[in-house]
């Protein structure tokens, strides 16, 4: 049960970056600023968990494992609040800084705790509860904030966070990162560097098109049923990942990055396409990620905070540059090439 509160408090973080995708043309017109400035609150979201992962995991490494996980959820529910009270721009820009850094802490550490509840031959299905709260936060983020409007998708999310509060106390109390020192961690995290990419690689080609789904389902379907098709995949591979990941990850990487490249170049060619593979999409990215996300954490094992919060910076980099890269050129074609980065990464 603790496993599953966690993952709420992942789907709450996890709405909470994806709502803005909804809300900012009603954030700019309730603070007077342009679309491109409302638009710097995503900047700062990502630019804060990429850089937050690692430097809190290394604050709170020797923190309690629950004492960690409360901190990050108060400043994050915090963040929230000051966010829908406040009405300057600035400050507004400010706490989504800081709830990134506190998501990326709470993520960072509790990727390392579900591990912790489970045997060890389970570890990937526990990886699949905790990031499944992520898959459902991309379904529901988008819709979920327009539907709400601000300040009340603040205030949503602020609520949703605090039933994680109660599975906090029955997290395992050790510290956070363990028994080993920070210069033994790194040495453990270095020789991941290629699987950390392969990461990296498949979640900006996943948020890439993600990202641009309601423009390029333009002429092909209406935007909600895309959107829909592909944040159920997204959460049917996460949870198909689970089991598979625990008996056969090299086959899931290898046969599952080649489906998905496959569907990639599909997509480039004929985009009508869409309809009809929004959802297996959806299923082999997640698939494929949340599989290399368990091999990194299964081989950091010297590392197990470090190991977390470094898997987090790694997604988060995939999840800013994707969009960066998909937005200047096709977003299909951009994502068949990272995918094959990422394949031909696993076959060196």
């Amino acid at each position: 049960m603790p496993l599953y509160f966690l993952a709420l408090g992942v789907f709450a973080m996890g709405t909470s970056e994806f709502m803005l995708a909804g809300l900012v043309p009603g954030i700019a017109a309730a603070f007077d600023v342009t679309l491109a400035q409302a638009g710097y609150l995503t900047s700062a979201f990502a630019a804060g968990m990429v850089v937050g992962a690692p430097l809190m995991a290394a604050l709170a490494r020797t923190w309690r494992r629950r004492t960690a996980l409360r901190t990050f959820l108060a400043l994050f529910v915090a963040m929230h609040v000051v966010g829908a009270l406040t009405s300057s721009f600035g400050v507004l820009l400010g706490t989504r800084l800081v709830a990134a850094v506190a998501n990326a802490g709470f993520l960072a550490v509790a990727l390392t705790a579900a591990t912790s509840l489970v045997p060890a031959d389970r570890t990937g299905r526990a990886l699949a509860v905790l990031l499944g709260g992520t898959t459902l936060a991309c379904a529901a983020g988008i819709p979920g904030g327009a539907l709400l409007g601000w300040p009340t998708a603040s205030w949503t999310v602020a609520a949703l966070c605090l039933p994680a509060f109660a599975a906090v106390s029955r997290v395992p109390g050790t510290p956070a990162g363990g028994v080993a020192d920070l210069r033994s961690e790194f040495a453990e995290l270095r020789p991941l560097a290629p699987v950390l990419l392969r990461a990296a690689l498949v979640n900006a080609a996943t948020f890439g098109v993600f990202t641009y789904l309601a423009p390029l389902s333009e002429g092909v379907a209406p935007a909600p049923v895309v959107l829909g098709l592909f944040g159920a995949g997204c959460f049917a591979g996460i949870t198909a990942a689970g089991r598979l990941a625990d008996r056969w990850p090299g086959r899931v990487v290898a046969l599952g990055g080649s489906l998905l490249l496959g569907g990639w170049v599909v997509l480039a060619l004929v985009p009508a396409a869409l309809v009809v593979l929004a959802f297996p999409q959806g299923a082999l990215a997640f698939a494929v990620g949340g599989t290399v996300i368990t091999r990194i954490l299964r081989a950091a094992t010297g590392a197990p905070t470090m190991a977390g919060s470094y898997a987090t910076a790694a997604l988060n980099v995939g999840a800013t540059a994707g969009p960066i890269l998909a937005g200047a050129l096709d977003p299909f074609w951009v994502a068949a090439v990272l995918t094959a980065a990422a394949v031909a990464g696993r076959s060196r």
